[in-house]
């Protein structure tokens, strides 16, 4: 087999991301041994400010997609988005099982119902901590700790060669919802020797330990105790730990609990159905709220992150049809900030203090832990597995270069930090980049998938900042206007669009006048000469550079 110009044995193991390096979210992992392929996760990632009108990405699965027949399967390590997300997006592509635990594959056929596809998928349920095999592959599935039920590390075994993925993690004595990390496995896992770890990065630039859910627990029912009238707890609807510590807290004071979103709700249903959050008194319905007194109900909403049509963002703009805040209650943000959302968060924010609702986030009190490995925790990952090599993944370049040095600390003997695309050789001692793929991210659109660097992304962008002009021109026999050009701006001369209409009619006249006979003939020759005259006199005038689109009719075809 041959990889951008690079041959591979059959026999070689490699490691090739194509996405979630150097980047947050949009996880995709394959690994090849023996001529076969497998993919560990497929995930989607969300626009930021910087890509107006993008909602989802996906990784482009171009690559693998070409060796589809070599293809064994997509194994989700757990049910976060950023790891299974992609998977009704890109499966059609695929067209291979999917394997993971009974919570993530409830997740997953949800997602496969929607898109109408369910029928066509071989979805395979494996039991935690369980071992199988695909092709050449020998996998173990090792339970961890994280904010969803049911994460697991992969141990892939290819011939003598075994690599560690711990998929996200974290150390949690008290998780909440399922049990602490096996560090039985983990410990047999080392005595068997490890060539590579493949690791989360997300919080390793974070000093200490994560700390747990159980701590988490007694501060927010502190908390909750300060307070008489409605509290509001904005989380991510999939972790289902937050909603049991915030059910458990509400509980301890005397209050019912709403979930106010869909997701939630499709979290909650999942929960149950796999037997978790039954321990819990069963959540109320948004309109339930406003039959009980102010202190006697907490309210968890999705939004957390400043999402545009979350709940949360409809109740700080007072457009909820059930539920509404006032002077005197108060909002928890029991979630971090991702990268990029930070705007979006502050808008949600500043609607709710002009409300005169107290808000509360991480500098104020403690009111999240996160799912991910702080510093003290990779260390204690690194001295259990003792590899050969370490590989940081899962995070910006920052959070990688952060693992990076503490795995040097910790004496691993080699380390590589890839980046997407890269073809990653591995044997005992050594890694090796030895030839890239092109890589890229694609923007959910509608029903289609557009590269996020194609033309059609990039003329919505220049749309969208510079406005645009249309014009039909409408010629004579000998090439003149026919009366004024029609003008359309979108988007440009605020105040003075008839004005600038007129402006721009008046131009193209004098731009068509300008031409020989010869070049009025050739409708190019007069799209060119009043497009680049519109655009002088734009960055000139406005100092802008709209998109521009002329449309030429001739009343004398010659005939």
């Amino acid at each position: 087999m041959e990889i951008a110009g690079t041959n591979i044995n059959d026999n070689d193991l490699i490691f090739l991301p194509l996405g979630g390096s150097n980047e947050i979210g949009m996880n995709m992992n394959l690994y090849h041994f023996a001529g076969k392929w497998i993919i560990v996760d497929l995930g989607i990632s969300f626009g930021d400010d910087t890509m107006p009108g993008v909602d989802v990405l996906v990784p482009d699965p171009s690559f693998i997609e070409e060796q589809r027949e070599n293809l064994l399967g997509i194994v989700a390590t757990h049910g976060h988005e950023d790891h299974i997300g992609a998977i009704p997006h890109l499966w059609e592509r695929l067209r291979c099982p999917i394997f993971s635990t009974p919570f993530t594959a409830s997740l997953i056929k949800r997602k496969l119902i929607e898109k109408r596809i369910l029928d066509k998928v071989k979805l395979v349920e494996i039991n935690p901590s369980s071992k199988f095999e695909l092709g050449p592959f020998k996998l173990e599935l090792i339970s961890l700790t994280h904010s969803i039920p049911e994460p697991n590390g992969l141990v892939v075994e290819c011939g003598e060669q075994i690599i560690w993925h711990t998929g996200d993690w974290k150390l949690d004595p008290n998780p909440q919802v399922g049990q602490p990390g096996d560090m039985e496995a983990l410990k047999r896992l080392a005595s068997r020797g490890v060539t590579a770890m493949v690791s989360d990065s997300t919080n390793a630039n974070m000093s200490g330990t994560t700390g747990s859910e159980g701590v988490l627990l007694n501060s927010l029912e502190t908390l909750f105790s300060q307070f008489r009238k409605k509290i509001g707890v904005a989380c991510f609807a999939s972790n289902v730990a937050r909603l049991r510590t915030i059910a458990v807290a509400a509980k301890k004071n005397d209050r019912h609990v709403a979930l106010v979103g869909r997701s939630l709700w499709r979290m909650y249903e999942v929960a149950k159905e796999n037997g978790y959050l039954l321990d819990v008194p069963d959540f109320i319905s948004e309109r339930d709220v406003g039959f009980l007194p102010d202190d006697k109900v907490v309210i968890i909403c999705t939004g957390s992150q400043g999402e545009p049509r979350a709940a949360l963002s409809r109740i700080a703009a007072d457009s909820h049809p059930e539920i509404s805040l006032a002077s005197g209650d108060v909002v928890i943000f029991s979630s971090r900030q991702i990268p990029g959302n930070e705007k979006a968060i502050s808008r949600v924010q500043n609607k709710l203090l002009d409300r005169g609702v107290k808000i509360i986030t991480e500098q104020d009190h403690h009111v999240h832990v996160s799912g991910h490995p702080a510093h003290d925790d990779v260390v204690f990952m690194y001295q259990t597995i003792k590899p050969d090599i370490a590989i940081p993944v899962h995070g910006e370049k920052k959070h990688l270069r952060a693992n990076a040095l503490i795995a040097k600390s910790c004496q691993i003997p080699q380390i590589l930090m890839p980046e997407n695309g890269n073809v990653i050789r591995l044997c005992s001692g050594k890694a090796e980049v030895i030839a890239d793929v092109k890589t890229d991210a694609l923007v959910v659109d509608g029903k289609q998938l557009t590269p996020l660097t194609s033309q059609v992304i990039k003329d919505r962008n220049k749309l969208l900042h510079n406005g645009s002009i249309f014009s039909s021109i409408v010629l004579t026999g000998d090439g003149l206007c026919d009366g004024p050009p029609v003008v359309t701006c979108l988007g440009l001369g605020a105040g003075t669009q008839v004005v600038l209409d007129l402006q721009l009619e008046a131009l193209i006249i004098d731009e068509i006048e300008t031409l020989s006979s010869a070049e009025r003939s050739i409708d190019e020759t007069i799209t060119k000469a009043c497009t680049k005259a519109i655009k002088r006199f734009c960055r000139g005038q406005l100092g802008k550079s709209p998109t521009i689109s002329i449309h030429i009719i001739r009343t004398d075809l010659g005939v």
